[in-house]
């Protein structure tokens, strides 16, 4: 997927994050985010449980399970039947990480947490929001129920259950906190560079230029583009599917099982250079004044 086709979903998120900033109910526009699909195993022990858009992955081992990113919390019942669908308990999922802390990704985790009694884990930054439940950070959009995080993690860090291991690279820009995760996994005797990236679009109304709550963003945003851009990648996947164009990724799939078209590190590379032209573009019309 190039960024010109990317464009299309993203720009539809932007719009419709613009219209919910001054409600306070903010989950009701976002039902068309929140349909049943059904799950399926993407490679190695590591599969999507999300919704047909809000992007939650389950990771599994013989000594438990992580769950990245757990959506609304009205999509909870989508989310613990995909698990159970796929043959895995609920109560088996030991750790709860996230992408980043909007209430699109992590309003399922108080209650996650609760019926499973699972590990929050968080960066500093995404921690605060997440235990005032959306109030706090630089630019809050929805809120959702608090959750205690019970541990910090800094960049470069390695998350580990089991066989486990995931690695954190805080991206800050999107969130204060953004996270992408990386880890490795085998299929069919080759290893192989799985990437969670985070979201990097530019919330509305968010200035890269003498912003009053966050003055260094536009520096923040620059210097994640690079660390994304210096990651291997082999295994593209995302926040939303549309991200990572998981719908048609699937279809493939199924036409040829063999293949994996979720393999694509060109989708990667093309997913950054759209969110950084974005990026840019916006830097050079707010410094021009235009």
């Amino acid at each position: 997927m190039n960024w010109r086709k990317l464009f299309v979903p993203v720009a539809f998120m932007w719009l419709t994050l613009v219209s919910i900033s001054a409600q306070t109910q903010t989950q009701k526009p976002f039902d068309d985010w929140n349909q049943p699909f059904k799950p399926f195993r993407i490679i190695g022990n590591i599969y999507y449980v999300g919704t047909n858009n809000l992007a939650c992955f389950l990771i599994t081992s013989p000594a438990g399970y992580v769950l990245i990113d757990t959506a609304m919390q009205e999509s909870a019942p989508i989310i613990r039947a995909n698990i159970e669908s796929l043959g895995y308990k609920l109560k088996y999922v030991r750790l709860i990480l996230s992408s980043h802390a909007h209430f699109d990704h992590v309003a399922g985790h108080a209650d996650m947490k609760a019926a499973t009694g699972a590990q929050v884990v968080a960066s500093a930054a995404d921690a605060l929001a997440l235990e005032s439940g959306g109030a706090k950070g630089f630019h809050p959009i929805g809120s959702y129920k608090p959750v205690k995080v019970d541990r910090i993690i800094k960049d470069g860090e390695i998350v580990r259950l089991g066989s486990i291991a995931l690695k954190a690279h805080l991206t800050p820009g999107h969130t204060e906190g953004n996270t992408a995760w990386s880890m490795t996994v085998e299929e069919n005797g080759k290893k192989y560079e799985v990437l969670f990236a985070p979201s990097m679009s530019i919330n509305p109304g968010v200035k890269m230029v003498n912003n009053p709550t966050w003055p260094t963003i536009a520096d923040a945003y620059a210097r994640s583009f690079q660390k994304l851009k210096s990651l291997p990648c082999d295994v593209f996947l995302g926040p939303h599917a549309p991200f990572f164009d998981m719908e048609a990724k699937v279809a493939r799939m199924k036409a040829d099982p063999k293949a994996n078209p979720f393999i694509d590190p060109e989708g990667f590379r093309n997913y950054i250079a759209g969110f950084e032209k974005g990026y840019n573009d916006q830097l050079q019309k707010e410094r021009s004044g235009k």
